[in-house]
């Protein structure tokens, strides 16, 4: 998959990674958005729906939404499609590559879905990356 991202959409993941990078460093635990149309939602299409409404820990790239989540020592990246459409695992590999720039590739573990792409990095695997 190729995809050019725009200056503006380069910018929005420096800051979403910059405000990461200092969530972990200060210990903030990066919880997921929770819109009221969340719990509107079949749970099945939960997180499709997730990260629709801006918020410091995601953005969208092209056709793509990304959205960061934290867990004890681990970040879980979630990649979907904006139009809610499937999206390969190929597609979400290389949007998380995207995201995850400076991040070796064997660092980041995916669990692949049908309509949401989920990867999973190591704290500090992500802070080298931000420095």
């Amino acid at each position: 998959m190729r995809f050019e991202p725009t200056p503006s959409e380069r910018s929005s993941r420096d800051q979403v990674l910059a405000n990461v990078c200092s969530a972990i460093r200060a210990g903030v635990t990066i919880l997921l958005p929770r819109p009221s149309r969340l719990n509107e939602e079949p749970s099945e299409t939960a997180l499709q729906r997730v990260g629709i409404e801006p918020n410091d820990f995601g953005a969208t790239v092209g056709d793509y939404r990304y959205q960061f989540e934290g867990e004890e020592d681990l970040l879980h990246l979630i990649v979907v499609r904006t139009d809610a459409r499937p999206l390969a695992p190929e597609a979400g590999q290389a949007i998380a590559g995207w995201v995850l720039d400076g991040v070796p590739p064997g660092m980041v573990w995916i669990k692949p879905g049908h309509v949401t792409q989920h990867f999973y990095v190591g704290h500090e695997d992500l802070l080298r990356a931000c420095s």
